[in-house]
């Protein structure tokens, strides 16, 4: 099931996340998350995704902004009906934070638009109680 989920001209994008324990030191203060994101072209242009925006949020209120060409150095293209899905991550040093962002996308025929990433949360499952 997704946490967070947003539709921008026919650009659906779900993501979820998840801790990670293994490359977590919570002792040292650090505190790592993946997350998974489908984005799938329900639109009937295609598109592709040529760079992303990222405003992380830690527990503190501390934000942060991670922009960059692509995802996973990757600039996938879109047809209609097609779907991209990739992990990434996000290391915190808190046990609990949150992001979202946009994907910034151009048509064939160059028109450009933001595909919005809605809010998630990153915490540890035991932070929630």
């Amino acid at each position: 099931m997704f946490e967070s989920e947003a539709v921008t001209q026919g650009i659906r994008v779900q993501v979820r996340s998840f801790f990670v324990p293994e490359r977590s030191a919570p002792d040292e203060g650090e505190w790592f998350f993946a997350y998974e994101v489908a984005i799938s072209n329900e639109g009937e242009e295609t598109a592709q995704l040529v760079s992303r925006h990222w405003i992380i949020t830690d527990g503190h209120g501390e934000v942060q902004e991670v922009q960059g060409a692509g995802v996973v150095g990757e600039q996938p293209v879109l047809a209609p009906g097609a779907s991209f899905a990739y992990t990434s991550a996000c290391p915190l040093t808190t046990p609990v934070g949150s992001m979202y962002g946009t994907y910034r996308m151009v048509t064939d025929e160059g028109v450009a638009f933001d595909a919005v990433i809605a809010p998630f949360s990153l915490g540890e499952a035991h932070s929630f109680h």
